[in-house]
């Protein structure tokens, strides 16, 4: 089993974060983990990127060739990440920011993933734990156990309950969906 994420956005919506949760849950589930990360120069509003690459085997290639999910939630990590996508792979896409055409045979995940966190914890920063959930709720290859534990080890003190809030809402959306 190798499972290939891609997690994309801009600088500021913790897509480096949301994916550093995200292989820490597989490595809690026994699985080798192998992230890795890219941003522009700046710290805020530059096209960010993150890619977990979670396998049962040694992982011998630590970057992702063929995701079987990618989230985007700008339109410049769409364009940039999420267009020469083969049939099948996830596609998380936050509604609102985010347009077509959709590549063909994806499965679309299509949620206003800002909107979700400020309806749910009145709190845009939680954007990356509602996209983490959403992931969570549209594969089986990490237990929502995992992840939780994983949020809860990694968010700050004090946020714990707002962002396992946020993880709930995005499985919940995950659901509603798939």
């Amino acid at each position: 089993m190798r499972y290939e994420y891609r997690l994309s956005g801009e600088g500021g919506q913790g897509v480096i974060l949301a994916a550093i949760i995200l292989g820490e849950a597989a490595i809690l589930d026994g699985y080798n983990v192998a992230q890795t990360q890219s941003y522009g120069p700046e710290s805020r509003g530059g096209a960010s990127k993150a890619e977990v690459v979670i396998s049962d085997q040694e992982i011998d290639y630590p970057k992702v060739n063929d995701p079987q999910v990618v989230l985007a939630l700008t339109q410049e990590s769409m364009d940039k990440y999420g267009r020469r996508l083969k049939p099948g792979t996830i596609l998380v896409v936050d509604s609102e920011a985010v347009d077509g055409p959709w590549p063909e045979g994806v499965k679309l995940y299509l949620v206003p993933i800002v909107h979700t966190a400020l309806e749910v914890t009145g709190r845009e920063i939680t954007t990356n734990i509602v996209a983490l959930g959403l992931i969570a709720g549209a594969t089986d290859a990490i237990s929502q156990a995992s992840i939780a534990a994983a949020v809860k080890a990694r968010v700050p003190r004090g946020t714990i309950e707002l962002n396992l809030k946020a993880l709930e809402a995005g499985i919940a959306r995950a659901r509603e969906i798939g």
